[in-house]
């Protein structure tokens, strides 16, 4: 008989060696972006678009592009808040903006993350707080525009609908 010790070893690894390369166990993202112009430029288009979608009329017909709420803000890091319109999930927001080649150029570092402790699958909807932002800012049509992450940063980002989360 195999000690109890030896049984949740194999149980264990056999389990986590699934789950290692299959991205977060908590529903959130994190998102790599380069934009060719200066960071006080996606700061201030950034917050305005936080500002411009905190009421509900982004919400029709199942949309999420509404109910986002400013923490707090400096040129350098912004933290925010946003509310899924239907069943009230809320998910932690931030953007950290660094500078490079002589401050003309801006990369954002951001994150997503559902406070709900139970949430594991999210539809994308971690990315879609982020990505919809810098859609309806424009920045995604900004010089230089470059996002970089993928379904192991960002919960079933490869399956997220933007238009409807």
């Amino acid at each position: 008989m195999y000690p109890v010790r030896w049984f949740l070893a194999v149980f264990l690894a056999a389990g986590l060696s699934g789950l290692c390369c299959a991205g977060p166990l908590h529903a959130q993202c994190k998102v790599e972006w380069y934009f060719g112009i200066p960071c006080h430029v996606v700061y201030e288009s950034l917050v305005s678009q936080i500002k411009k979608w905190r009421t509900t009329s982004g919400c029709t017909m199942g949309g999420q592009r509404c109910l986002y709420k400013l923490q707090s803000a400096s040129v350098h890091f912004i933290a925010a808040k946003h509310t899924t319109p239907f069943k009230k999930y809320v998910e932690d927001i931030n953007f950290r903006l660094v500078s490079y080649h002589f401050f003309t150029c801006c990369r954002v570092s951001a994150m997503s993350i559902s406070e709900s402790w139970y949430a594991i699958k999210d539809h994308g909807t971690n990315y879609c707080n982020l990505y919809n932002l810098i859609e309806g800012s424009h920045l995604t049509e900004s010089r230089g525009y470059k996002e970089v992450t993928s379904d192991f940063f960002c919960t079933q980002r490869s399956s997220a609908n933007c238009t409807i989360y």
